[in-house]
Parts: C-alpha cells; sequence; structure tokens
C-alpha cells in the first residue's frame, strides 16, 4: 500500500511497530519513518492505518505518543484494519471532538490486492471526509464504496468475512466428499463452477488444494478474530450465525486434522483442546521428523498450534513457547 501510494505521487511517512518493517521501506522508497505515532500526525493531511484488532487500533490512536496527539484539527485518520463496528463509532466520535474526520475503512482482496492497488475498500463515515480523502484511497484500492455513517463499513466487512469463510468450508466439504468416492478432482470442479455452485472462492481455491498448494495467504488467528466479530455483531443484532458458529466451533478439528494429513502426526481434536507448552512442543517435534521435506507444511502446523495456543495461554507461557518455536526452527 505504501508503494501504491508513493508511486501515485504522495508524500509518505511511516511508523510501525516492528521498526524494521519502517527502515525497510525507507530503503526501498525513500519514505520518511517517525518515531511514534504521535510524530507521524503531526503536519500529516491524512493518516492511514493497518492493524491487527480493535484494542490495536485504540493503542495506535489514543495511546502514549498515539495519533490523537499530534493529528491536526481538519486532518482526516482512516483505520483500514477490521475491528469492532461499536468501537469504530466510538473512534470517531472521540476524534470529531477535536475535528478530526474519522473513516473505518476496512479492505479485502488480500496482499495481491494490497500489491496491484486493487483493494475494495468499504467505508463507514461522514461524506465530508470522505469525498477528501477518496483520491488517497483510489491509490490503494480500485472499489471503494461509501456505505454510511461509521460502523456501517465495519459491519460490510463482516458480511465480507460470513461469505467467505462459508464459501470456503463448503468447498472444502465437496472437495472431500469427491475425494471420498475416487472422483477426478478437476473435471468434479469444472463441470460444477458454471452452474449455481459456482464462485470465486471455488474456482481459485479448489484448483489449489487439489494440486496440494498450501502457502498460507492469511492467517489463522486473524480469521479467528474475524470470526469472534462477527458473532459478537450477531449477538447485538440478535441475528443467528449458525453457519460461522459451525466454523469457529470446528476450529479444534482442523487443527488436529492439519497436523494429521499433512504432517503424519495423529492428534484427536479433544487433545489440541488440551494441549500444553510442552505436548504442542512435542507434536511440533514429531512432525517435523515425520515430514522433513515439508518444511512448509511443518512451519503452517507450528504457527497453527502456537495462534490456538496463545489465546489460552497466560503471557509468560506464550513467550516461553515462542522463543522454542524459534530455537527449533
Amino acid at each position: 500500500m505504501v508503494k501504491n501510494l508513493v508511486e501515485k505521487g504522495h508524500t509518505v511517512t511511516v511508523w510501525n511497530r516492528t521498526r524494521e518493517r519502517a527502515d525497510a521501506l525507507k530503503k526501498e522508497l525513500k519514505v520518511t519513518v517517525a518515531a511514534t505515532p504521535q510524530q507521524l500526525a503531526v503536519g500529516s493531511d491524512f493518516v492511514l492505518m493497518c492493524v491487527s484488532d480493535t484494542p490495536d487500533v485504540e493503542a495506535v490512536l489514543f495511546g502514549d505518543e498515539g495519533v490523537a496527539a499530534g493529528v491536526q484539527s481538519g486532518a482526516t485518520v482512516v483505520d483500514l484494519s477490521t475491528i469492532s463496528p461499536s468501537a469504530a463509532k466510538r473512534f470517531a466520535a472521540k476524534l470529531a471532538e477535536d475535528g478530526v474526520g474519522f473513516l473505518a475503512a476496512p479492505v479485502s482482496s488480500g496482499r495481491a490486492g494490497a500489491a496491484k492497488g486493487t483493494l475494495s475498500i468499504m467505508v463507514g463515515g461522514e461524506v465530508a471526509p470522505f469525498d477528501r480523502a477518496r483520491p488517497v484511497l483510489a491509490a490503494i484500492g480500485s472499489r471503494i464504496t461509501h456505505i454510511g455513517p461509521s460502523g456501517s463499513g465495519q459491519m460490510t466487512k463482516l458480511m465480507n468475512q460470513v461469505l467467505v469463510v462459508v464459501n470456503m468450508l463448503a468447498v472444502g466439504e465437496a472437495l472431500l466428499l469427491g475425494r471420498a468416492a475416487n472422483l477426478d478432482l478437476r473435471k468434479a470442479v469444472e463441470a460444477v463452477e458454471a452452474g449455481a455452485a459456482g464462485s470465486w472462492m471455488l474456482s481459485q481455491r479448489a484448483p489449489q488444494a487439489i494440486s496440494g498448494y498450501w502457502k498460507p495467504g492469511f492467517t489463522i488467528d486473524l480469521q479467528q478474530k474475524d470470526l469472534r466479530l462477527v458473532l459478537e455483531s450477531a449477538e447485538v443484532e440478535r441475528v443467528k450465525a449458525a453457519g460461522i458458529s459451525m466454523s469457529a466451533e470446528e476450529r479444534n478439528g482442523v487443527w488436529a486434522a492439519l497436523l494429521d494429513e499433512l504432517c503424519n502426526v495423529e492428534v484427536e481434536e479433544e487433545e489440541i483442546r488440551e494441549m500444553d507448552v510442552e505436548a504442542a512442543l512435542e507434536k511440533v517435534s514429531a512432525a517435523s521428523e515425520a515430514v522433513e521435506a515439508k518444511s512448509e507444511f511443518v512451519a503452517a502446523a507450528s504457527q497453527v498450534v502456537f495462534d490456538h495456543l496463545s489465546h489460552v495461554l497466560d503471557p509468560e507461557e506464550r513467550e516461553a513457547l515462542s522463543a522454542e518455536l524459534e530455537e527449533v526452527g
């Protein structure tokens, strides 16, 4: 996204929680690196941010030396993260007190869309800051839609995630059924994709699964975060989200299947739920020995276990597990 902004003639200053990433952009694109979000915001007409979750956005905006401490009246903050719709409304109201516009504008189309400048951007916020920010957003996205007031862009992104996750679940189950029946999966997909069962997910992801291409394009922990936001919003709106509830409940089975199918390590679903640090490391070690040649699969399995455990362990245990995973590679 930074590269596309620079190529479109915008003067860009960057900041990253991992300083090395910002320095790499400085070296490659000759952009200025700020020491803090506050320093970055001073004198900036637009502040674009994209981080992991709601608490991260709040920390970058309102934490010590955050954006809010430096941003000037009349500037516009654009948050490209996927966060809670209710939090987006709260952030907008808080910044408005100082005359700062706020657009919650989550994006879709993944890394490929970010690289090509073809992101789909779903914008929620006041019309005036949206009109001001549109030329900037046009540098990183090809479909820019003003959905409505603050929070509506985030709710639209959650709709997007429902469609993505449930569609992918359907594709996966269909392929499993076909494989169990010894069908030629390529012919089967070709036969059904032109009809009512066709979708982008089927046409793009099914061939990858069939050919054994498992390089990740999005992390499981972020996907689970998005599903949590969907379920929280569905509860607020009193909407039943049966498909997403099932997807969230099935995640332990997915982890067990990943280690079993790709790494030849048998793991029971219940065992994943109860797995502690030592057991996790044993499974990762066994997976490494079993399929040394499939290093990408082993790395994926390791990351899945770590992502899961990072949500149930205390900070010291998480740090210990992370250090051990780095040590064993």
